[in-house]
């Protein structure tokens, strides 16, 4: 309390006991796999494996390139923002290296029947070197022939070396004779033919500037450790440890990795990435994992790979079944379709379904944008055999267009049954952990634990009002307990407040029965 010493009026200001606890984000998506290139613009991380932020697709193909082959997380990424999808998290995994050759490019003359007449190569393997070319002025200069040129190098995009007063002779002035006599970035070499013409040019090389081209880089294999990654190095799914408002992690390229050149496909691999990522859902805790079925199965090899070998049983994790077509971007193959997995287009229904409903709504008999057609049709009885398995199936419904047609997760625990239950429990719990980080070292009392049921009830009597609650009244919905009874002295002494809370989730309607019968004529 202050001291007053002197008469007059104070003014304080008192700190309200109510809190307000805003709602955590929950459409937050991550994403792990390759990419057609890696960000550059951190020097604490020259491989561009840490995980980035990127709100929309076209900054996405800033960051890391756009569709290239070989790389499905891009048409994940670009199907997730196009179903809804704001915020994503980019880990890059590394699928390729350096091919360790030189970067060359052929430069152009002016007069294009000379073709390309001067060839410039790198020293150094892999170099990032630009060759720019300037005509030299002629200035009083009456003598007949063509100017001469500068070449300049630059090299990170800074200029770095030049040479002027340049021509394609094989003198003193030659552009071959005096850049590989000083220069310690490139090589030239002038390929002309002798019978050429250069008298009546007037310049001989196009201005411009010019980028030498790096080799295509060298496929290396990728194993189920180098997806997971490390939470110290920052790669992989372990990475995403420092991207904490994630809640749904998708591995696309698992599909690029475990397919071999004969086209099967390693389902050990398969198993051990998605086990590493349920693992890493389980042990954050507010996050789940968009998992995809193996392609080219059936339902009933589905229902087996299942059973037998992906014997997962998770309340953070949902699997959908089959693969999607989408325009194929890059005509690789020549197709103008190509299969991709689901997960990335389902993480974008998620977000939308919580933009638009919330959280609590499940996430299915919702369409899927941007998809032309499944894999494989499933039908009603196939899909009895999936669904109580924890496969939620994608299906084609003529004029109502193809649809999430089932919202489960993975888990045999019928608390948990369902998608938007585990979700709606993250997002309370998230909220609660950091809405409440105000009571931490406050004098452990009444006035405390009135401070936190206030606080507490007043965030889920707003979310019963909006419907995520199932009750007739808010004491149905839910409860916050914070008394002597959970606050014991022998538990005040050891420094814990303890607070209970329930509350009774809204379950999606999977089955819709009606009963019909006759209704009799009665005198």
């Amino acid at each position: 309390m202050p001291t007053y010493t002197a008469p007059g009026v104070y003014v304080e200001e008192v700190v309200s006991s109510q809190k307000v606890l805003s709602a955590a984000p929950t459409a937050v998506a991550a994403f792990v796999g390759f990419t057609a290139t890696a960000p550059t613009d951190d020097p604490n991380d020259p491989q561009g494996l840490a995980p980035r932020l990127v709100t929309s697709w076209s900054q996405f193909e800033a960051l890391y390139g756009s569709f290239a082959p070989g790389c499905m997380l891009p048409l994940s990424v670009y199907g997730y923002f196009a179903n809804g999808g704001s915020l994503a998290y980019i880990c890059r995994v590394p699928n390729t290296e350096p091919a360790g050759e030189p970067a060359r490019l052929a430069l152009p003359a002016s007069d294009r029947a000379l073709g390309l007449p001067v060839k410039v190569e790198s020293v150094e393997p892999d170099a990032d070197i630009a060759v720019v070319v300037t005509t030299d002025d002629a200035g009083d200069d009456d003598s007949d022939g063509p100017a001469t040129f500068t070449m300049t190098i630059l090299e990170g995009g800074e200029p770095v070396e030049e040479f002027s007063g340049l021509d394609l002779s094989g003198g003193a002035n030659g552009v071959a004779t005096k850049v590989n006599k000083t220069s310690t970035k490139v090589k030239v070499e002038v390929v002309i033919e002798e019978k050429a013409d250069l008298a009546s040019q007037l310049e001989l090389i196009k201005p411009g500037t010019y980028e030498l081209e790096k080799s295509a880089p060298t496929p290396v294999a990728v194993n189920g450790r180098k997806f997971a990654g490390s939470e110290s190095a920052r790669s992989g799914i372990n990475g995403l440890a420092i991207a904490e408002d994630v809640t749904m992690v998708i591995v696309p390229d698992l599909v690029t990795a475990a397919t071999a050149e004969d086209g099967t496909v390693d389902l050990g691999l398969w198993k051990a990435v998605q086990t590493a990522l349920i693992s890493h859902c389980e042990q954050n805790g507010n996050r789940m994992a968009v998992l995809d079925a193996p392609p080219g199965m059936n339902p009933q090899q589905v229902k087996e790979w299942r059973s037998e070998i992906a014997m997962y049983d998770t309340a953070y994790a949902a699997m959908y079944y089959p693969w999607v077509k989408v325009e194929n971007p890059i005509g690789e193959g020549g197709d103008s379709e190509v299969l991709i997995p689901p997960s990335g287009h389902i993480a974008g229904v998620w977000a939308r379904t919580d933009d638009t409903r919330g959280v609590w709504k499940a996430p299915a008999n919702d369409t899927m944008r941007g998809v032309l057609d499944i894999e494989r049709n499933v039908t009603q009885n196939e899909q009895s055999l999936l669904n109580p398995i924890g496969i939620n199936c994608i299906r084609p419904f003529g004029t109502r267009g193809i649809r999430i047609w089932g919202a489960r997760t993975l888990a045999s625990d019928t608390d948990w049954n369902y998608i938007n239950v585990r979700r709606l429990f993250n997002m309370v719990e998230a909220t609660i952990l950091e809405g409440t980080q105000w009571a931490v070292f406050e004098p452990n009392d009444m006035s405390l634990w009135e401070g936190v049921n206030r606080t507490v009830t007043g965030f889920l009597r707003g979310l019963w009002s909006a419907g995520a609650l199932s009750g007739a009244s808010a004491d149905q919905a839910f409860y916050v307990k914070c008394d002597e009874e959970t606050n014991p002295p022998e538990s005040v002494d050891a420094g814990l407040l303890v607070v209970e809370v329930g509350i009774a989730p809204v379950k999606p309607a999977e089955f819709v029965v009606f009963r019909i019968s006759q209704k009799k004529q009665t005198a």
